[in-house]
Parts: structure tokens; C-alpha cells; sequence
């Protein structure tokens, strides 16, 4: 192998075997050329790797380099061909002490997100008119004094208790625990647990996996407001809800007073009207009903006089009920008088007697009017018979199928001529046209 071709070997079997790597260790020999890559070496007590950092990667760290820092650095192992220097080609860098509690807060939120501890249907609502509110933070720290200011302006009805403990340093974790602790003593309604802004060493009680534990488990609803905007700990994912800052957790945990007052108001308004309204339908009801409403004796009255005219009502009706039944019975003697047999039996006679002489008449009449129309028949097939004119000297022309010629135009060479007692086929020699029979004896006169 030339040593090209082991260097290039040697490169694809570094980079299929190191995909990423994390490397913590000191920066030496950093450099940065006019084409702004970064090139510098990372070491510890016994080795040292050199390192390139491309400047469409380096121009996304957050601090600047120098020799003696100690960094965090993410990565892929390579060799350089050309010198067959084995090194790193970073892709992100950062401060050792920051990157390993970063590394350590991901790695706690993904153990309690696996547990289910950050599912949103673990969740608890806030209640809605919470009388007495735990804030679990510093008493002296600014946070508290905007969620104070925030509450005498939207709901200075809630009673607040603060349980007082370090935000920060070797002693806060053991406080916060026991303040979380003191919950059921406490008999509040929510509890939030908050405090300013810091960097992430400042905050790093709030992303302590006792801590974290202890507010998931928590017997009642928990807000987590950590920091500002930008900042998210661990509590802010095991919490019932996350709020951005302190000023926002007090919005969010209490209604607002005037917004409270102005909807009473319209409320009560509404109920008046409603109740105007249905006051109104009430005694319109009670007129109709008084208006509806009469004397038992009159109400008598008119049932007797109602039962005097169904009375009436009742004989006229039987009156003539009887009257249509003996109209029924006359016509039904009378009907049955005229079905006697023997009467039938004349008038059945009488009828086929006339029927007889009507059908002979019919036949006669019938038979004279078909003579008629045979001779005339005949006659007129007399008047349009050919046969006649055939007698007189006259012939008829066609061609072989039978179709008659009535033009010079139109004969062939051989044509059929028919006359009275037969036909003759004759050849055409010569036509005349425009010369017809009046024509030729003109000639024959001159």
C-alpha cells in the first residue's frame, strides 16, 4: 500500500467506528487562520488530540476560546490524510462545568419523561377561586414581591403563606424538600414554587431529581415558575403547570377582580331582566286564567242547557232515522215487485224478438252495400286498367327488370315493349329527343 492509500483506509475505518464522541479535557495550541477555522488541540495529564472546528460550526458557540480553558467538546473522529494526524472534527463546544450539568439534566428529564412524571394527563387543574396560596421561595428575593404586587391588584381576597427557604447553594435542596413536606400542614389550596433568574449553576437546585420527585408528588395542584422566559427547569416538566416568570404564575393562578366584579354585575343585570320577564309571563298567565275562570252555578246552567239541547238534538235525530228506514223498506218492495220472474221472462221474449228482426234488417242492408261497393270498385278499376289502352294501339316500354322507360333519356339499347297480346323486345337505333308523337304526324302530313 502506498501511504496515501493507508492513510484513506485508515480514515474510513476511524469514522465507521466512532460515529459521535464527547470529549472533556483543556484547551493548547488554539489558532484561528484568516479563513476563520478553528484548529487547537484538547489534552489531559498524559495525551493530547488535535481538533478542527469548521467556521460554519464554531460560529455557534457561546464562548470564546483560549488556551488552559477546559471545554466539553461534541464530535467525530477522523484522520487528516495529508499528515496522517488523528483528530477531532468538533461540532459543538462548550464550558466543562456547564456541559456536564447540562448532560446531567438531560439525562434526568429523560428518566422521569420514561416514568411518566412529565405526561400532560398526570396533570392537575389549578382551582378557580383558591382562598389560600403556599409560595415556596425566598422571602427576601424580588420574585415574591411581583407575585404580591400582582395579587393586591387582581385578588387581594387570597391569603398567602410563604414558606421561606434558600433558592440556591448546599442548603436550598434540603429546604425546598422540606417545605414541600409541610404542604398538608399548610392547607392550601395551590403551591408554587419559584424564584428569579440566575445562570444554570444558579438554578440547579430546581433540576435535582429529589427535588423534582418531591413536587410531582406533591397532595395538591403546583405551579413551577423558575427563572425568566428563557429558562426552563426540571420542576417546570413535573409540575401541574409551568409558568414563564413569577408575575405570570400569580396571573395565572388567581382570577382577576375586576374582571370578576364587572361580571357579576352583568350577571345580576341578567337576572333581573330575566326575572322581569318571567314575572311578566306570570301575570299574563294568571289574567288568562282569571279571564277563563267562572261561578260553579253558571257552570251548571250551562251544562243543563247543554244537556237540553242534546236532548232535542237526540229526537230529531231518531225522527228521522225511523223516516229513512220506512223509505228504505218501500223501495225495497217495489224492487223486489218488479223482479218478479214472470215479467222478466216477457221482457226477455220481447227483447230477443226485436233483436232478431234487427239483425235481419242489419245482414240485408249490409249485404246491398257491399254489391255497391264491388261495382264500383270494378269500375274504377276499369277506368285505370291498361288493357284498354293497349287495345287501342298503344304499347308500354321497360327494360328487362321491369321498370317503365317514360324518357328517350333513359332507354337502353334493348327494351321490352308490351302490348295488348304480348311483348316484343326491340334495339334501339336512333332517339329523337324533344320530338314527341304530335311532331312525327306533323312530318308525315308535310
Amino acid at each position: 500500500m502506498t501511504p496515501s492509500e493507508l492513510a484513506r483506509a485508515a480514515r474510513v475505518h476511524i469514522e465507521s467506528r466512532f460515529n459521535e464522541v464527547r470529549v472533556t479535557g483543556e484547551l493548547s495550541n488554539f489558532r484561528r487562520p484568516s479563513s476563520g477555522h478553528w484548529y487547537f488541540s484538547i489534552k489531559d495529564e498524559a495525551t493530547q488530540i488535535r481538533c478542527a472546528m469548521f467556521v460554519n460550526r464554531n460560529r455557534f458557540a457561546n464562548l470564546q476560546p483560549k488556551d488552559g480553558l477546559s471545554v466539553l467538546l461534541r464530535g467525530r473522529v477522523s484522520l487528516y490524510e495529508a499528515r496522517g494526524d488523528f483528530q477531532i472534527i468538533v461540532d459543538h463546544m462548550e464550558a466543562a462545568g456547564e456541559g456536564a450539568l447540562r448532560l446531567a439534566y438531560e439525562a434526568l428529564l429523560k428518566q422521569l419523561h420514561s416514568e411518566g412524571l412529565t405526561d400532560p394527563a398526570r396533570k392537575r387543574p389549578l382551582p378557580v377561586y383558591p382562598k389560600r396560596i403556599a409560595v415556596i421561595t425566598s422571602q427576601t428575593g424580588a420574585a415574591l414581591q411581583d407575585m404580591l404586587s400582582v395579587w393586591r391588584r387582581r385578588y387581594p381576597v387570597a391569603e398567602v403563606v410563604v414558606l421561606d427557604v434558600a433558592v440556591q447553594g448546599d442548603q436550598s435542596e434540603a429546604q425546598i424538600l422540606g417545605a414541600i413536606a409541610r404542604l398538608p400542614q399548610v392547607e392550601a389550596d395551590l403551591a408554587i414554587v419559584t424564584r428569579g433568574g440566575g445562570s444554570l449553576e444558579d438554578l440547579w437546585t430546581f433540576n435535582m431529581e429529589r427535588v423534582a420527585r418531591a413536587l410531582a408528588a406533591a397532595p395538591i395542584p403546583t405551579i413551577s415558575a423558575i427563572g425568566h422566559e428563557i429558562d426552563t427547569a426540571i420542576t417546570d416538566y413535573v409540575a401541574d403547570v409551568r409558568a414563564p416568570t413569577p408575575s405570570a404564575a400569580a396571573e395565572l393562578c388567581t382570577p382577576d377582580v375586576q374582571t370578576m366584579s364587572a361580571r357579576i354585575r352583568e350577571t345580576q343585570a341578567l337576572l333581573v331582566r330575566l326575572t322581569n320577564h318571567r314575572l311578566s309571563q306570570l301575570h299574563a298567565r294568571l289574567d288568562n286564567s282569571r279571564a277563563r275562570l267562572t261561578s260553579p252555578a253558571g257552570r251548571v246552567q250551562q251544562w243543563m242547557q247543554r244537556m237540553d239541547d242534546l236532548a232535542l238534538r237526540a229526537g230529531r235525530a231518531m225522527a228521522q232515522h225511523l223516516t229513512r228506514q220506512r223509505q228504505t223498506l218501500t223501495g225495497l218492495e217495489r224492487g223486489l215487485s218488479a223482479q218478479h220472474p214472470e215479467r222478466a221472462i216477457r221482457r226477455l221474449h220481447e227483447t230477443l224478438t226485436g233483436l232478431n228482426d234487427r239483425a235481419a234488417r242489419a245482414m240485408l242492408s249490409t249485404i246491398s252495400m257491399r254489391r255497391q261497393q264491388a261495382a264500383a270498385l270494378a269500375r274504377t278499376l276499369h277506368a285505370v286498367s291498361p288493357l284498354d289502352t293497349l287495345g287501342r294501339g298503344y304499347a308500354i316500354l321497360t327494360d328487362n327488370a321491369g321498370n317503365a322507360k317514360t324518357s328517350v333519356h333513359t332507354l337502353d339499347n334493348e327494351v321490352l315493349a308490351h302490348l295488348a297480346d304480348g311483348y316484343a323486345t326491340l334495339e334501339l337505333k336512333q332517339r329523337h329527343p324533344g320530338e314527341g308523337l304530335g311532331a312525327t304526324r306533323k312530318e308525315e302530313s308535310s
